[in-house]
Parts: C-alpha cells; structure tokens; sequence
C-alpha cells in the first residue's frame, strides 16, 4: 500500500515537472522570438527603387530612410537601379531573398509585366507587401494650345478627328489606362512610343502630341509654366498640391478612376510580425513629421499609410483592374 502511494506521488510530480519546464520553455521562447523581432535590422538595410534619383520615388524613400536610420541605429540607404522598365531593380531585389534588402516604388511596377511578358522571372508570390506609403496621382493632360478644357471636348474632338490625334502614357499603369480606354471608347488615335517620358511634357506642349497619360509629376513642370493643361486625375481624391483639378469620378468618367498604390515591399519569407513592425514604424514617422506629407503633395502624392493586410487588398484590387485593361487591349495574363 504505501509503495503504490509513493509511485503515484512520484508520478504526479514528474507530471508537475514536465509541465513546470514546458512553461518555461515556452516563456523563454517567445521572449526569444521576441528579441529576434528586436534586434532588426541586424545590419545595413538597402531600399532598391525602379527609378533615378530625383523622381518623386526616390524623394519619398530618402524622406523616410534618413527617419528610419535615426529610429533603428543601422543605415538604411536607398539604390537607385533604373532600366528595363523597373525589371532591373524587380530582379535584384527578388534574387536577394533578404530581408535586409527591400523593393520600393508603386506596385504597378510589378504588376503590369505579368501582363505584357510572356515568361515573366517573377510572380505575385516572390513579393509581400510591408506598407503602403502613398498614392502616385495620375493625369491626363493636353496642350493648352489645344483650347481644351474638359475630357468631354477631347473625345469629341478626336471623334470629329479621327486619326489625327497622337496619344503617349509612361510604361505601365499610365498606359494601360489610356490605350484601354482609347479603344474600348473607339476611338481612332496613334500611340507615341517613348524610351524616356519625361521627354513627353515638351513635346506636349509644343502639340507634337495631343495627349499625355502620366503621374502628374512629370506633367507639373509643363502645367506650372501654363504650357499644358490637365483635364483629370485618376485618383479616388483631388491632389493636393492642384486641388483645382478634377478626379476622373468627378469629370464624369469614373473608368479612368485608378489607385496606384506605393510604397514597401519584402521577400516572401519575412515574417508576418516584422512586415507588422516595420509598417508600424513607417506610420509612427509619418506622424510625426508633417513635412513628409507635404513634400509628397509637392511631387503629386498623396501619403497614404497602410499595414500589410489593406496593402495587399488595394494591390489586388489594382491587379484585377488592370486584369481587365489588359483584356481590353487583348493582353493575356502569365499569372497562375
């Protein structure tokens, strides 16, 4: 009797001891799991961008670097890596696979070559979204020589014209939602070609083209110097830095109503809780600075700051509405 008291003694306190350790593993592992959170980034952190240095790309990602690098004590530079329509700075920074190494620019970038490309090097999975930081404003804009003043007089003059007007858009988003819409109103006017936009403004205002689809970026220079006129934007909300100007809802064509969602992105397998905790951070400074909001507004952005889950909704929302582009223009898709 008293040997089968002690060996249920015995037991009942083995139990205790396994469920006493359990305990503190499982404390000390998520204080671990924790610390692991902590210490990013372990070291330098490099922002790779689709394009050059002084687009409002750029200026956005040196705004928050400079703030980032002050938050977290390690540098966090930005690489400018130009070229092949945003493919060079795409295919670095997805053969990276580091977490220490991030993309930043608008999701469109992205986006658009799962539809013009065949074999694309990529798909949506290579790329979690970390934090949206802005809204890139998109414009249509004609010369003002043109003495246009509403997108209801273009279309009718290039009804009553047809053939003889010229139309040119930046590689992606921007052209997509200009040819798409060209066609599916029928409309009968030749696409321009350019190897660098940025050389369509002038040739706008000097009515070598009649229409340009843009971020209103590129355009401001040309709008500033009364050269050229912008008869809408695409965003759901009127710039801030041109308030005169109407959205595309407004101006009675809501198709060409377009959110061209920005902002941060990591590779695949970077944890759910620090894509948390570096959207965090960006908010937190975003905040807390109003100059970078204003500066934003100044290179025709709207600062728009989301976490990953609303991220990854707005980019899907883009995704199926350039789906629908694409088939319009009789694009096929190479997403699985």
């Amino acid at each position: 009797m008293l040997k089968c008291i002690v060996r249920n003694v015995r037991s009942r306190l083995a139990l205790i001891t396994v469920f006493i350790l359990a305990m503190i593993g499982a404390h000390c592992g998520g204080a671990h799991g924790a610390a692991a959170q902590q210490i990013y980034p372990a070291r330098m952190v490099r922002l790779i961008l689709p394009f050059g240095a002084a687009s409002a790309t750029d200026i956005t990602a040196r705004l928050f670097a400079d703030r980032l690098s002050a938050r977290w004590g390690k540098p966090v530079v930005v690489e400018n890596r130009p070229g092949g329509d945003g493919l060079v700075a795409l295919n670095a920074f997805i053969g990276a696979r580091d977490d220490h190494m991030l993309f930043f620019g608008p999701a469109a970038i992205f986006l658009v070559h799962l539809f013009d490309e065949e074999k694309p090097s990529y798909n949506l999975r290579d790329i979690a979204p970390i934090s949206q930081v802005y809204v890139t404003v998109l414009a249509i804009s004609v010369p003002a020589s043109l003495n246009i003043g509403t997108m209801d007089e273009l279309v009718a003059l290039a009804r009553a014209q047809p053939g003889k007007l010229n139309a040119a858009a930046a590689t992606g988003n921007s052209d997509f939602l200009i040819f798409g819409f060209i066609k599916s109103r029928g409309l009968q006017i030749a696409k321009v070609p350019y190897r660098d936009i940025m050389q369509a403004p002038n040739d706008l205002a000097e009515d070598r083209i009649q229409i340009l689809s843009s971020s209103l970026a590129v355009a401001q220079p040309m709008l500033r110097a009364g050269r050229i006129k912008v008869l809408l934007v695409t965003s759901r909300q009127r710039a801030l830095g041109q308030p005169e100007i109407p959205t595309a809802a407004e101006a009675g064509y809501p198709e060409l109503t377009m959110e061209t969602s920005g902002g941060l992105y990591g590779p695949p397998q970077m944890l759910p809780s620090l894509r948390e905790s570096i959207a965090r951070d960006f908010r937190e400074i975003a905040e807390s600075d109003p100059i970078i909001g204003k500066r934003l507004a100044d290179t025709g952005q709207i600062m728009t700051l989301r976490g990953p889950a609303e991220f990854t909704r707005s980019i899907e929302e883009q995704n199926q509405q350039l789906g629908a582009l694409a088939k319009t223009l009789g694009l096929k898709s190479a997403q699985p």
